[in-house]
């Protein structure tokens, strides 16, 4: 007996992807202004966002700066570690599972 469209079409949904929380760690080496650099550049925050973010990492130790995929988030935390190299910086930017 043939399949019936709707049958076809309950087959294909997919699974939505595990999602990953992107966290950005304080240290006492890397500048305000890197800080600042970095989340408008690699994830696009506005520069008051930006700036608010980086305030709550020098105060609270960390902040969870976004939700990504597991590419993206590796992505970012990967380009995140080398500007840091590159400048001389210890940022540490770390992702987890949501």
């Amino acid at each position: 007996m043939p399949q019936q469209q709707s049958d076809i079409r309950q087959k294909t949904r997919f699974n939505k992807p595990r999602m990953y929380k992107v966290t950005m760690h304080n240290d006492n080496v890397t500048t305000m202004e890197f800080v600042i650099k970095v989340l408008i550049e690699i994830f696009h925050r506005t520069p008051d966002d930006a700036e608010q973010l980086m305030l709550k990492i020098h105060h609270e130790g960390s902040a969870m700066i976004g939700v990504y995929t597991y590419d993206m988030a590796r992505t970012k935390v990967r380009t995140v570690t080398l500007m840091a190299q590159e400048k001389g910086f210890p940022l540490k930017t770390t992702y987890e599972p949501e």
